[in-house]
């Protein structure tokens, strides 16, 4: 699956976007729960998928009140949940590849067998 980089944000935009506070974002981070980009001056950059992720977190939390370590937890399955979608995709396109090459192939040995000798 494609990702496409919509935006990078500082942390203080990014805070402000979702309705964190900084210093929570980088607890999130400590944690492990997102990994923003670094410029070279070693500044945060969270793109959108970033902020996706901690708006499931905030959810998690807020809403579902989980605790860290239900968030730690969910965030893994969730992980694997998406490693699995993306491998299955990828699994389907290769068979739709691998059909149009059975056909193509059919179609040939088709006019092979039909030309007369």
């Amino acid at each position: 699956m494609e990702e496409t980089v919509q935006g990078l944000y500082i942390i203080s935009v990014a805070s402000r976007l979702i309705a964190m506070h900084p210093q929570t974002l980088r607890k999130y981070e400590r944690m492990g729960f997102i990994a923003p980009a670094r410029t070279i001056g070693m500044l945060r950059l969270y793109s959108e998928r970033d902020l996706q992720r901690l708006r499931l977190i905030k959810h998690l939390v807020e809403d579902l009140e989980l605790n860290l370590a239900g968030v730690e937890l969910t965030l893994q399955v969730w992980d694997r949940l998406v490693a699995l979608r993306e491998a299955i995709e990828q699994a389907a396109d290769e068979m739709d590849l691998r059909r149009a090459i059975q056909e193509q192939l059919g179609g040939i040995l088709d006019l092979l067998e039909s030309t007369p000798e």
